[in-house]
């Protein structure tokens, strides 16, 4: 399996929320595996105008970003602190 990701965005691509755009501003990305399936967990910080922060959490399978429900293993959660030392800011405030 892949290792985690956690990759700091140079350049802030605007997302859209319900609460409007938003800028990306962290993310990490957790591979897993489940019955023979592999998809990620993917969790982001973003950030709107007005400098409200926002926690997304999703999954993607083949690429493609589903918004959830989010499930990862107990064991799964260390992989998913150790990508956060890599995204600081994302890691600041979820405290995990």
């Amino acid at each position: 399996m892949a290792s985690t990701e956690a990759k700091p965005r140079t350049a802030a691509p605007r997302v859209t929320t319900p609460w409007g755009a938003a800028e990306l501003i962290d993310e990490v990305k957790v591979p897993q595996q489940a019955a023979g399936k592999r998809f990620t967990v993917i969790a982001q910080l973003l950030e709107t105008r007005d400098g409200e922060r926002l926690v997304r959490f999703a999954y993607a399978t083949a690429g493609s970003a589903r918004r959830g429900p989010v499930t990862m293993r107990a064991r799964d959660i260390e992989r998913l602190r150790a990508a956060l030392e890599r995204a600081p800011a994302l890691g600041e405030v979820l405290r995990v």
